[in-house]
Parts: structure tokens; sequence; C-alpha cells
């Protein structure tokens, strides 16, 4: 079966650059996984994709040239952490987030919602905006729904979030009913706020792992036109099958014409499982992560190279896989990583996000088959047997 539809304009906010549209290819026959195209003023992005995160202007470790070479299309970068250091207006002097951090392809930036979430114990989130107590130096910061927008213009991403209300699950009820009407009131006040014609907003559909609270944040905020919807407010201490279970009710509820993103999400079983319920783009910092602290991913699980066994293993990571980590033994790796050398991190990061672009890329060709469900059913059962080493 085969479908295509394009993106059309937004009612609210400055005239979206025509650069920025997205085309749905093909759907699943035997599941919802989608295969489409998101079209950005830096170029393409095939989907389903997986985003590198850059927080602070650098996936750790990695040149732009480094990340490009694991197939990465396209990465994130984040507003708060952006903001504090080097500031917002520094980046703009520099020429951009792209030129400053030397990236030609597209960049989405996240909010700072986030951060309302993982430095709970730093904010006070009030109706105008949220306030921090910046984790470098206890400065009070405000973020408001405009603010946000206002530094994400002046990074210049091709696409920017709204700023949303996160809140860890399990939580009070009506505490999850507040901070989801607050995000549909400050989706569209970024809306209004919105100038930049050649950057795109995505809303963020909160609503814990409450079916209905999901579907009725997501349909308000399909209401107000987006060009694309994330679902927020997941793998915050909720279990692999809950998510799920909001995944098969949000996915719906969310235009067929526009992309769909996972944010924060994560482990390459939580991939496959959410792009065979519709979604097409995540982004999370396991991957690098984890390199940093010698876990490999691989098609029989994950790789722990510190362990002795590896000593005098001659065997690459994973065999047929084209990144630079693998041009090297498991013995060397491991060596790199007890001597505290810093190529060891470098490489491990570099084979890790190669695999979830492998990954990614796989999935795609196997959307366009016909053949997902049979391929994730595979991967999930090596991942399982395998076990680790």
């Amino acid at each position: 079966m085969n479908n295509s539809f394009e993106t059309g304009g937004v009612p609210r906010g400055p005239k979206g650059d025509t650069r920025f549209r997205f085309q749905l290819r093909h759907v699943d026959r035997h599941s919802a996984a989608r295969r489409g195209t998101l079209f950005t003023a830096h170029g393409a992005v095939e989907l389903p994709a997986f985003m590198p995160v850059g927080t602070q202007g650098t996936v750790k470790g990695l040149t732009a040239r480094h990340v490009a070479t694991t197939g990465a299309q396209m990465l994130l970068g984040n507003t708060y952490h952006l903001a504090l250091r080097p500031g917002e207006r520094v980046v703009a002097e520099l020429g951009g987030l792209h030129r400053f951090m030397g990236w030609n392809g597209p960049i989405l930036t996240d909010s700072g919602g986030f951060q309302l979430f993982s430095l709970a114990q730093r904010t006070e989130v009030g109706e105008r905006c949220a306030v921090f107590r910046s984790h470098i130096d206890g400065q009070r910061i405000e973020l408001s729904p405009e603010r946000a927008v206002e530094i994400q213009e002046a990074l210049g991403s091709d696409v920017a979030m709204v700023l949303d209300h996160v809140v860890a699950l399990p939580s009070p009820r009506e505490r999850i009913v507040e901070a989801c009407e607050r995000t549909v009131r400050w989706a569209g006040r970024c809306l209004d706020a919105a100038r930049r014609p050649d950057q795109t907003l995505f809303a963020i559909v909160q609503g814990g792992l409450d079916a209905k609270l999901r579907v009725w944040c997501a349909e308000q905020l399909v209401a107000l036109g987006f060009q694309g919807y994330a679902i927020g407010g997941l793998s915050v201490g909720e279990s692999a099958a809950d998510m799920y279970r909001t995944l098969e009710v949000t996915c719906p509820a969310l235009p067929a014409d526009r992309p769909r993103y996972l944010m924060g999400v994560g482990r390459p079983q939580d991939l496959l499982e959410s792009i065979a319920r519709g979604v097409d783009m995540f982004d999370c910092v396991l991957p690098t992560r984890n390199g940093r602290n010698a876990l490999a991913f691989t098609d029989a699980g994950p790789l722990r190279l510190r362990n002795q066994r590896h000593q005098h293993d001659p065997r690459p990571i994973e065999e047929g896989c084209p990144c630079e980590a693998c041009r090297h033994s498991r013995g060397y790796l491991r060596h790199l990583f007890l001597a505290r050398e810093m190529l060891g991190p470098i490489l491990l990061t570099i084979h890790n996000l190669t695999y979830y672009q492998r990954l990614m890329a796989e999935a795609r060709r196997m959307i366009e088959a016909d053949q997902y469900v049979e391929y994730a059913a595979g991967k999930l059962a090596g991942w399982q047997a395998g076990g680790g080493e």
C-alpha cells in the first residue's frame, strides 16, 4: 500500500518556509510503521530517523565530520543549555548553530521543557513561565514560551520545539492534568511568538499514561495546526509496556501527513517497537553515553568491553560493521578503556551511533518491502538471545 501526503501551512505564526515539508511514502502492510521523508532548508531526512544528541553544540567526543560518517542525518541541540553557555546571542553572532558547530545538515532544538523535569529541584513552574536556578552558577533564569521561541530563533535550528511541562511518572492525576493543559496553552503562545519563516515549530503531546488525556492533548494541538508533533513525557519512570500502550493511543490521534517524534527514547528495542506503532523520529543520549562507558551495541546484545574475556579477542565489535571502531580488535578497545585513553570512548561512541543509523536504514528498507514485522521480531529475538558479553 503506497501513501503520499504532504504538509500544508499553519494558521498561526509566520508563513512556513516552503523548503519544509513532510512526505509519507509508504506504510507497512502489517503494522503502523511509516516510511517518510522530511525536507528542511538544510537537507532531507529519511524517516524513520535517529538524531544524535548534541546538547551543548557537540555530540560528546566527536567532530561533526565524525558524526556524519555514522550516517546521522539530523542532530539535536538544547535551548536551555545553549542559552546558559555560551548564550544564544553568541551563537547567532558566530553564524548560527549550524556554522557554530560545523554541521551542515538539519538541526532540531529542544525547548528546555525536559529541564523542568530533570532539574525539578531547581525549578518553579507557573502559568507565565518556569523559573530556574542555573546548574552552572545558581543564577535565576526565567523560561517562558515566548523566551523559548526567541532563543531557538536566535540559534537558527530547522525545527524548534514548543515549551512544554513535563512531570515524572507516576504522579498524581491532578498534577498530570494541570501539566497537560498548561502544555496546550504554552503551545499556542509559542505559535503566536514565532517570527522566523525558515524555522518550523513542533508541538509536544503530554498526558502521562492516561489514554483519554493523551488523545485530548493531541486533538487540541492538532487544532492549532503545527507542522509536526512530538510525544513527550515518556521514558521518565514508566514501564516499556506502558510506553507502548501510550503510543498505541497517541499516534492514531495525530495527523498522517505530519511527522511524529518520540522524545528521549532510546533503547534499540524501544525504537523498533515504537516504529511499529507509527513513530518517525527519535533522539536519546543512550548510544553516546554508553559508548563513553565501554558498552557497545550489537545484534547479539550489548558488549561490555571492560570484561576480562575480551583481553585476547582479535575480533571486531561486530563483523560487517563499517565504523572506524570495528577496524580494531576487541582486545585493543578494551586496552584503551583500561588505560583511560580518550580514543576508547571516541571509538565506541562512533560505533554505537553507526549501529543506530544502520538499524534505522534497515528499518526503512523493511518498511518499503512490507517486511517490517518480521525484521523487528528477528532483531528483538537476537538481542534477547545474545544476553550481552
